[in-house]
């Protein structure tokens, strides 16, 4: 790409841009329609019904209070959630490691019992030929 598309603007170019095409939009010479739909309804035009649209805009500011709200909450449950849902993956890959290490306990357990068991047989066998060879071999000579 050419050098001059790869320029990145920071905060103060954007914002000084948005405010001077703002101010050449509500230049003097601009017409009482464009002023209307530029800057909003002016007070003094309604008369009368500038209760009612104070009382409508106080409305719509509360609802648009609420709204900010809710969002809010909402972008902290999505949070919370994305939180839930680390620990719960943490806690399965542990409890995985567990049980895949409590297999190789229990087989460790398994050899280390059937190994004593041998043990005791030799000792068992051995003690037994210790004590019988001797009489077997005293009744035959």
């Amino acid at each position: 790409m050419p050098p001059k598309f790869k320029r990145h603007l920071n905060d103060d170019d954007v914002t000084g841009s948005v405010k001077s095409e703002r101010r050449n939009l509500l230049e003097e010479d601009s017409d009482e329609e464009e002023d209307f739909f530029l800057r909003g309804p002016s007070g003094p035009r309604f008369g009368p019904k500038n209760e009612k649209i104070r009382h409508v805009q106080n409305q719509v500011d509360e609802v648009i209070d609420v709204m900010q709200e809710n969002i809010t909450k909402v972008i902290e449950r999505g949070e919370r959630l994305d939180d839930l849902q680390d620990k719960s993956e943490s806690l399965s890959d542990n409890a995985t490691a567990f049980s895949n290490r409590s297999k190789q306990l229990r087989r460790q357990m398994w050899w280390r019992g059937c190994k004593m068991k041998i043990i005791v047989a030799l000792i068992a066998v051995g003690v037994l030929l210790v004590i019988i060879v001797p009489i077997i071999l005293k009744y035959h000579t």
